[in-house]
């Protein structure tokens, strides 16, 4: 159930019977030659989707498609508002979601905004308010590898394109995160791809789909149970 679908009464029924807003947090950053710059809001939105299929008293919100992404510059097509400005925003936007909401999720898809997310959910907490945060993580390739390409193969197909797929650094990343650091993906990678996405397939995006929906089913479940 979208938020955006329904009117302002239709919302306030819902919220008065308990409803969880869920919202996907993305990002609009490079992810190599072969995918979107909306990969990870893609991703957001996919689980937040799939939650609210397995619980009927979720509303998906509108995706905050813009992040912490500073990581990638010199990408063409990278739009970053920064850490401060991303926990700004999720701090009113959680403020404001309380009014009408006594539960707020936020499913966030970029690692780039851990640090904002775990602030602004600490800040809203610390204001009384009923907030829960959940990051997927998934074992592999970390940007644009293996697991994110096999992920917008199995939700937008039409959208990746593999024969422009390349491998780039493939270390791992507690090797890269120094010089991640100091001078961001580029530093690293000329494709922006840390890993290799070329052996991809859509079938190992439905498992890891599959399994990163359990986990947030089970996340949620316990979340409800205990506040």
């Amino acid at each position: 159930m979208r938020l955006a679908d329904l009117s302002s009464p239709d919302v306030a029924t819902r919220a008065a019977s308990g409803a969880i807003l869920a919202v996907p947090v993305g990002a609009t950053e490079q992810h190599g030659p072969h995918l979107p710059l909306g990969t990870d809001t893609d991703i957001a939105t996919a689980l937040c989707d799939r939650l609210a299929a397995g619980r009927p008293d979720v509303v998906v919100a509108p995706a905050v498609a813009y992040g912490s992404s500073g990581e990638h510059a010199g990408f063409a097509g990278t739009l970053s508002i920064g850490q401060a400005a991303t926990e700004l925003l999720l701090v009113e936007l959680g403020r404001s979601a309380s009014d009408t909401f006594r539960r707020l999720l936020f499913v966030s898809a970029h690692g780039g905004n851990a640090a904002s997310v775990t602030r602004a959910v600490a800040t809203l907490r610390a204001e009384s308010r009923n907030v829960s945060v959940f990051q997927p993580r998934w074992q592999g390739d970390p940007h644009a590898g293996r697991p994110e390409t096999a992920l917008q193969l199995a939700l937008r197909p039409e959208v990746v394109q593999m024969d422009q797929a390349a491998p780039g650094d493939g270390r791992p990343l507690a090797e890269l995160l120094p010089v991640l650091r100091r001078g961001g993906v580029r530093a690293v990678t000329d494709t922006g791809v840390l890993g290799d996405p070329t052996r991809a397939t859509a079938d190992e995006g439905r498992a890891l789909l599959d399994d990163l929906t359990t986990q947030l089913l089970a996340h949620v479940r316990d979340w409800v149970a205990t506040s």
